[in-house]
Parts: structure tokens; C-alpha cells; sequence
């Protein structure tokens, strides 16, 4: 069984709860209320503060800051919490806060690649193979699906989502809901078309490939509104694909609107 190791600079409060093969490097600070999972490394200068429970196998490079309070100016210092899963990269410079009310929580799934100086605020909810691109930033109670990516740069504003598979370009503004599978850029960002190569790189068929483009055309292309397009695509053939079902979903489901 590996061992964990503690540098003799860290600071760890007597609360936090280190799984088997941890290394902790100089100058860390682990908070009150921390759990950090097996195999995790910390580099140096970072700190994690609680409640966060953190799983196995996460990278933090130097000046990471993790799990620190809301900046919502509503916080009043409740109980809120962080949940991390496994096997993610924490890259330099990167903050992380919980949530706002009273029992809230920030998640953050498994297998994300968060470079420096990303931000993650307070309520948001990111799936499993996200990148984050350099000063990629979400505001409060975003949410993002599995393997999105976020151009360098992004700005997303609060209450958005990013759907799953979609990627947004270099600093974009992103200020309603980004479709899933899709390719959002600009200031403010208008969706470009299907992410394509994602798609064809990560082993969607070409059936799904192809009734996604169907529905991209009638969402972008025709002279229809969004509650027209649902309309016409529930009845297409296309829409009996699981991928334009969830794309479909997704749009009937946006609050803010999607970015057209």
C-alpha cells in the first residue's frame, strides 16, 4: 500500500481525513471539514478549505485554491459544501468555491482538465471529461454536461448551461444556454455549427452525426422560432436518435434560452 507523505511546511488542520498514497507538498494548507481521496497529489502553496470532499487520484498544482467560501454577497458563512470526483487536473491557479445557501453544493465530476487560472463559482454543477481552457470562467449555478470543452478566455454567465459535447471558442461571451454536440463562439457568441470532430473523435456514429446536422439545420437554419423547430424536429424520423433526443430535451428545457 503506497505511502502518503507530508511535507514538513504543510499545514494540515486535525479535522482533514487523507486517504493512502497522498503526497502533499510545501506550504499546503488543508482546511477544517477536508476529505481527500487516495493517490491525490498536491504540489505546493496549495490550499483546500471545507467542507470539500475530494476523491482519488486529483492533481493540484502550485497556488490552487479549492473549496473556499461563495463570493456571493448573499453568503452568511452556512454550511456549504464542495464534492470532487476522481482522477481530475487542477492546473496552476485555478479557484474552486462552494456553494451559497444553507446545504448547497459545487460538484465537479471525474476526469477534467482544468488549466490555469480557470474558475469554477458557487452552485455549479461540471460533468465527467471536461477541459477548461486557460481563464475559462463560470459564473454561479452554471451547469456543464460531459466532455464539454471551454475555450480559453470564456466568460459564462450565471444560470447558464453548456450542454454535453459542445465547445465554445477563445473568449467567447457566452450569455444563454449552448446546445449540446454544438460549437458556440463569439462575443457575444452565436453557435457556428456541429462540433463535428469532436463527435467523430470521440466514436459517434455516423447515423447519430448526420441526424445531429439535420437538427442543426432546423434549429439555425430555417426562419423558425425555437418552439417551432422542436416542433418539426419531434416529428422527424431524426428524432427517434438518442443523440437528437437529447439535443431535443435540452432545448425544450432551457430557461434562459439558447444561444442562436
Amino acid at each position: 500500500m503506497p505511502e502518503t507523505n507530508i511535507h514538513p511546511t504543510a499545514v494540515i488542520h486535525p479535522s482533514v481525513e487523507l486517504g493512502t498514497g497522498v503526497e502533499i507538498g510545501p506550504y499546503c494548507v488543508l482546511h477544517q471539514g477536508v476529505t481527500l481521496g487516495d493517490s491525490c497529489w498536491l504540489q505546493n502553496h496549495v490550499v483546500i478549505a471545507g467542507p470539500s470532499t475530494i476523491g482519488s487520484d486529483n492533481k493540484f498544482f502550485a497556488f490552487t485554491s479549492i473549496g473556499q467560501q461563495s463570493q456571493d454577497l448573499k453568503y452568511e458563512s452556512e454550511p456549504t459544501y464542495l464534492e470532487v470526483g476522481d482522477s481530475n487536473t487542477f492546473r496552476e491557479f485555478v479557484t474552486v468555491n462552494r456553494g451559497t445557501a444553507p446545504g448547497s453544493k459545487t460538484i465537479i465530476g471525474s476526469h477534467g482538465n482544468f488549466l490555469a487560472y480557470a474558475h469554477i463559482a458557487h452552485d455549479c454543477t461540471v460533468g465527467d471529461h471536461v477541459i477548461f481552457s486557460n481563464n475559462g470562467t463560470l459564473a454561479g449555478h452554471v451547469e456543464m454536461g460531459d466532455y464539454a470543452i471551454l475555450g480559453g478566455l470564456t466568460a459564462v454567465h450565471q444560470f447558464c448551461r453548456i450542454g454535453a459535447h459542445a465547445i465554445t471558442g477563445g473568449c467567447s461571451k457566452i450569455v444563454q444556454d449552448v446546445p449540446p454536440f454544438m460549437i458556440a463562439d463569439g462575443n457575444p457568441a452565436t453557435i457556428r455549427g456541429l462540433n463535428s470532430t469532436g463527435l467523430t473523435r470521440r466514436g459517434f456514429s455516423e447515423t447519430a452525426i448526420k441526424g445531429l446536422k439535420e437538427a442543426y439545420r432546423t434549429l439555425y437554419k430555417q426562419d423558425l422560432n425555437r418552439t417551432q423547430a422542436i416542433q418539426e424536429l419531434s416529428t422527424s424520423p431524426a428524432s427517434e436518435i438518442p443523440e437528437v433526443a437529447t439535443l431535443l430535451a435540452f432545448a425544450a428545457s432551457s430557461s434562459r434560452g439558447m444561444i442562436r
